[in-house]
């Protein structure tokens, strides 16, 4: 087999679950750690403990009308700005709601509340189309403001632009509570009232729970199903801080609608429960969906039925829980040596080696700031690391995967150093060229990650790269496979490229889907490189916020993975009353402190 191919069909004949190559194997043993101190991925100096942590949940009224024939698709971007400073940071965003001048956005935000200093908050909100957006609105404010109102609702005008009113935004914020359960509920309809004479309901459910003024925030939507009056919708799986945070008594309220292209969604009926009535009681939930809009009709009773299903809650199982119990965090690096870089000798080139001024280039520095916080979790310490898109000596042949070592049988560096040694050695020894293709090196991945599938592996893929994807069909096939496997996959995008594209790879708020066939999970986290470092800026600063973004998803995805496969954590638990699991005609599993009464409908 030539240096070129697949490693990795190497790797797959010559190792099998529990008879393997000790060279082949030693990236992925597991070490015992016992007696050992292992390092720790969080930053040294003086941590500043925040006062509380808060949730907090966004919607709008009265937005701009930004489209002709529909109504806006309203995206709201939560940015922050530290005291000592006049520049605002990204700290998320919601998901786009389409054709909705009065959207209630699903997506929270948690942050770190201080009560001693100046925490500014800048929230603007954008009509997102595809071939463009608008500009809808902000509004600037203090978080210490806005937890003024807690438990109610902050309002504020939206300014921004000229000689319009530009509605408001709303804002609840909560306190959230130590509550580390996760509820599983499966619901289903019956008997809906037909909305429209020509077709049958596309129903879906939404789920908000109580604000201490009256209010409710939204917290869940399920998908529609289409054209039927008895649905039965697909599980949904939420933390109960989430649902209620934490109180078993706090009356949640289920909207039933039938889904609307235009966005103009109808309400077929509402009922109200709680998390204690769920859990006691699953067999007899069954409500009935009423319409306050067609009550004052004489013979109106209801629009329907919603019923429970199944219903668990079960402790949360944390991404520590994994790494305590022995879990090993993999790395493996893949970069783009395309000629679209420039010429490294270029001072103007991505890949541009300041040998004087020392300082990194692009590639160096997303290099360096993902691996140093992987790094402590693998305990073995050795990352195979490969390029794509130049030509290799001696045959000046072009390779979507070539090793950055040099050694086919063991691509492996020792360490996040020498995987910048390499790098910087093959920039001295191949051509660039291209064109940028992604398929190979995660299908690359997804062979090693297929044969550890045993939940004490976990890899993630870094590319970082300057262009547009080139194989964007066989890319996205090879994503939607490794979806399945113990993976996640890291884009980071430098250079000044449009990477639009980018966002059909990472699916946060729709799953990928080709040919009919969706991810089961979604992988993959882009982030462009420009976002935090600017050509005068300080590097230092835009490694550990390059960190910190690209890696926000990891332990979300790993537990994922984890809990679809049924993997839990070796650690002991003591057995008490309180932490088994139980029956759902019984108490709930933590005892919780008890709301005001609350009338059920």
């Amino acid at each position: 087999m030539s240096s070129q191919q697949n490693w990795s069909q190497d790797y797959a004949r010559n190792a099998s679950p529990g008879h393997v190559t000790t060279e082949m194997m030693a990236p992925f043993q597991t070490q015992d750690t016992s007696g050992h101190n292992q390092s720790s991925a969080t930053g040294g100096g003086n941590a500043v403990l925040p006062t509380s942590q808060i949730e907090m949940t966004l919607s709008c009224r009265n937005l701009l009308n930004r489209d002709i024939t529909s109504k806006s698709d309203p995206l709201c971007i939560v940015q922050m700005s530290d005291a000592w400073s006049n520049s605002y940071y990204e700290i998320g965003r919601t998901e786009t709601i389409i054709d909705n001048l009065n959207p209630e956005w699903v997506k929270k935000f948690v942050i770190n509340y201080s009560f001693e200093t100046v925490q500014k908050l800048r929230f603007e909100v954008w009509d997102i189309d595809p071939d463009r957006k608008e500009f809808l609105g902000q509004c600037e404010t203090t978080l210490a403001d806005i937890m003024a109102y807690s438990g109610r609702q902050f309002a504020k005008k939206l300014t921004g632009v000229s000689n319009r009113d530009c509605g408001e935004i709303i804002i609840v914020t909560e306190e959230l509570s130590t509550c580390k359960q996760i509820v599983g509920m499966q619901f289903r309809a019956k008997s809906l009232k037909k909305l429209s004479w020509i077709c049958s309901n596309d129903p879906f459910l939404v789920f908000s729970r109580s604000n201490e003024d009256g209010t409710y925030s939204v917290v869940m939507k399920t998908e529609p199903v289409r054209s039927t009056q008895k649905p039965l919708w697909m599980p949904i799986n939420m933390r109960v801080r989430s649902l209620c945070n934490g109180d078993y008594d706090r009356t949640i309220k289920i909207d039933c609608f039938d889904k609307r292209s235009n966005g103009d969604h109808k309400l077929i009926g509402s009922c109200f429960t709680n998390l204690r009535n769920l859990t006691q009681n699953p067999r007899e939930n069954s409500y009935p969906l009423v319409n306050q809009r067609k009550k004052k009709h004489k013979n109106y009773t209801n629009s329907g039925f919603v019923e429970l299903v199944t219903i668990s809650v079960a402790e949360e199982i944390t991404f520590l829980d994994y790494i305590r119990s022995g879990t090993q965090m993999h790395f493996a690096v893949a970069i783009d040596f395309t000629a679209s870089n420039g010429a490294p000798r270029d001072p103007q080139s991505l890949h541009y080696l300041d040998i004087y001024g020392g300082r990194p280039n692009p590639y160096e520095i997303a290099l360096r700031s993902v691996g140093d916080i992987i790094q402590p979790y693998n305990s073995a310490g050795i990352y195979p690391a490969f390029g794509f898109g130049a030509k290799i000596p001696p045959t000046g042949e072009v390779s979507h995967l070539f090793h950055l070592n040099g050694i086919p049988s063991h691509p492996y560096c020792s360490g996040v150093t020498e995987v910048l040694d390499h790098y910087r050695k093959r920039l001295a020894s191949v051509t660039l060229y291209g064109p940028t293709n992604f398929s190979n090196v995660i299908n690359n991945t997804a062979s090693i990650a297929q044969q550890y599938e045993d939940g004490k592996h976990y890899f993630v893929l870094l590319i970082i790269t300057d262009g547009i994807i080139s194989d964007m069909i066989h890319t996205k096939r090879a994503i939607i496979n490794a979806s399945k496997l113990p993976m996640s996959i890291i884009i980071v995008g430098v250079g000044n490229a449009d990477f639009a594209a980018m966002d059909e790879l990472d699916s946060d708020d729709v799953r990928m889907q080709l040919d009919g066939k969706y991810a089961e999970r979604d992988i993959v986290q882009f982030v462009p490189l420009n976002k935090f470092v600017s050509k005068t800026g300080p590097f230092i600063r835009a490694q550990a916020d390059l960190a910190k973004e690209v890696l926000y998803e990891i332990p979300q995805q790993m537990t994922g993975y984890m809990r679809s496969r049924g993997f839990k954590p070796n650690i002991p638990v003591p057995i008490t009353s309180n932490n088994t699991a139980q029956a759902f005609d019984s108490q709930p599993i933590h005892p919780v402190p008890n709301a005001p009464p609350v009338l059920i409908a």
